[in-house]
């Protein structure tokens, strides 16, 4: 699956997750303690997630799914995109 970031200093980048499901935090173990971006969204295609969508910790929910929708990630990966609760 495809990381896809949303604010902070990777904003806009991609990499390959090579798991079945996302890690709640990115990245998963940064050794500090505090982690810079959390699973925000997941966007399914036919049942299998094809991406992830993370959001820098100081971003608010509503900015990053504005971002995503405007960034078009469901239509790119012909995905059905909902918000990861929590």
């Amino acid at each position: 699956m495809r990381a896809l970031f949303v604010g902070g200093t990777i904003d806009n980048s991609e990499v390959d997750i090579e798991s079945d499901s996302p890690p709640t935090h990115y990245p998963p173990d940064t050794g500090t303690g505090t982690q810079r971006y959390r699973l925000r969204r997941i966007g399914r295609h036919d049942g299998i997630i094809a991406y992830a969508v993370y959001g820098a910790q100081e971003l608010p929910d509503e900015e990053v799914e504005r971002v995503a929708d405007e960034r078009a990630y469901a239509r790119r990966f012909e995905a059905e995109e909902a918000a990861v609760e929590g």
